[in-house]
């Protein structure tokens, strides 16, 4: 946060809020102390000085004689205001000459230029939202499909938040009683019952389990889940990347190992983003340096992947056969989804099989829309029923900090140790709950989160 304190807080800023090129509109946000007064300087039409809050006002921007543009203007007086500031919105035409003219117009009436992200973190300063509300702000804006949609707009309506407030709330109670404990210490008395305290440690510790068991799901939604395309050389991994995508992304050619290299690309099933990454063929021995270079990044992916389709020629490979090649992703922590392909072919059965291997032809699509619902499902097993899913790292990393300050707190009173330690413990778990809200800050911490938001928000 130091960029930004050394660029005071307390300006007005002004920044493009829509993306830069020509469109049909374009919007730029003014906040700050004296953002209507700069703006009003420059708009001839009503007085914006005189307007209510939450009201539109057709005018004309002026440079002295010159007409810059007809814009509308769009008037929020603090704090009723996304910022908390007095804000005014100017929807312009859509021409970036016409949108710098604005702009250097307003930095010469005394604003600034926005930095990343600071709209959005002087609604955080003043109290407009929390900080993993504000988070998620960033979280909408990138999100790409409708699960990470609906969890970034639960997290920013302050579903998450509310969760963390009730329990530093009922925690903040019971550290003041055992506090208070210490100023009777001769008198040995008890204020907060420790059976009382056991429960809600308790309690805490069960909600904060299904918030971070929720995080490899909403981590995987948020980002896109991982899906490796694996198998032998020319069992038509590239013809099946192609089909599910249902364009041509990938060289598909009869000649093994024409895949040296990984291929990604993304497609959407069921509001769920699946990353698929097609890889080199695995063979034991590589035709040359780069074939064996692409085998490497294969097992590599396979590694980070959370879905790997293993592809196999139905035609060629027996039960005994693909058995013996899964045996090679044993140990893994990700989904094997055997895949028989080319079934348009002679092929063999595998309904004997206990590996229930999806059965397609990536040539005709054949057996597509199977593979496709399984793909559905293997991410549907881990999904979190709870409102609040967590996705971010950070929030992560604060609840597993906090559980094992908690779970110090229950051992400190299983050994009977005295108050003062007990309090400590649940003042440290309160202060692992206060990073995620942002009772608990540091200026690199906001320098690091707002930092990556875009220049307007």
């Amino acid at each position: 946060m130091s960029y930004y304190v050394k660029q005071n807080l307390t300006d007005t800023i002004c920044a493009l809020a829509t993306p830069n090129g020509v469109g049909a509109i374009g919007v730029i946000r003014v906040s700050g102390g004296q953002a209507i007064e700069f703006v009003n300087r420059i708009f001839k039409g009503k007085d914006l000085t005189k307007q209510e809050t939450h009201s539109i006002h057709f005018g004309k921007i002026i440079d002295g004689e010159r007409v810059l543009d007809e814009v509308l203007a769009s008037l929020f007086i603090a704090p009723k205001s996304y910022t908390g500031e007095h804000t005014v919105e100017l929807s312009c035409h859509g021409s970036p000459f016409i949108q710098q003219q604005i702009l250097e117009l307003l930095i010469r009436q005394g604003c600034r230029a926005a930095q990343a992200g600071e709209f959005t973190l002087r609604a955080f300063l003043n109290k407009k939202l929390d900080l993993s509300q504000a988070e998620a702000v960033a979280d909408l804006i990138a999100s790409d499909s409708e699960e990470s949609h609906k969890m970034a707009m639960n997290q920013m309506r302050g579903g998450f938040s509310v969760q963390i407030n009730q329990m530093r709330e009922q925690l903040i109670n019971f550290a003041s009683l055992i506090e208070l404990e210490l100023d009777f210490a001769e008198e040995d008395v008890e204020f907060a019952q420790r059976t009382q305290l056991i429960k809600l440690v308790n309690d805490i510790l069960t909600l904060i389990i299904g918030l971070t068991d929720s995080f490899k799901y909403g981590n995987a939604i948020k980002n896109g889940i991982p899906t490796v395309i694996a198998g032998k050389p020319n069992a038509g991994k590239s013809t099946l990347l192609n089909a599910l995508i249902n364009e041509e992304r990938a060289i598909v050619s009869d000649i093994a190992g024409t895949t040296r290299d990984t291929i990604e690309e993304a497609f959407i099933l069921d509001g769920i983003v699946f990353r698929l990454i097609d890889t080199a063929g695995i063979r034991e021995h590589a035709a040359d340096i780069i074939e064996e270079k692409g085998i490497e990044r294969t097992f590599e992916k396979i590694q980070q992947s959370s879905i790997v389709i293993y592809v196999f020629d139905a035609t060629t490979t027996t039960t005994d056969e693909l058995e013996n090649e899964l045996k090679a992703f044993s140990g893994l922590n990700t989904i094997i989804i055997p895949v028989a392909n080319k079934t348009d072919l002679a092929a063999n059965s595998f309904t004997d099989s206990t590996l229930e291997p999806i059965v397609i032809s990536a040539k005709t699509h054949a057996g597509i829309n199977l593979l496709k619902q399984r793909l559905i499902n293997a991410v549907r097993i881990d999904e979190v029923k709870n409102d609040v899913i967590i996705t971010n790292v950070r929030h992560y990393e604060a609840l597993k900090n906090a559980a094992d300050s908690l779970n110090q707190v229950l051992h400190g009173i299983d050994l009977g140790i005295s108050g003062d330690l007990i309090a400590f413990d649940i003042r440290r778990a309160l202060f692992h709950l206060g990073e995620i809200t942002g009772e608990v800050t540091t200026d690199d911490l906001l320098a690091n989160i707002f930092s990556k938001f875009c220049i307007g928000k």
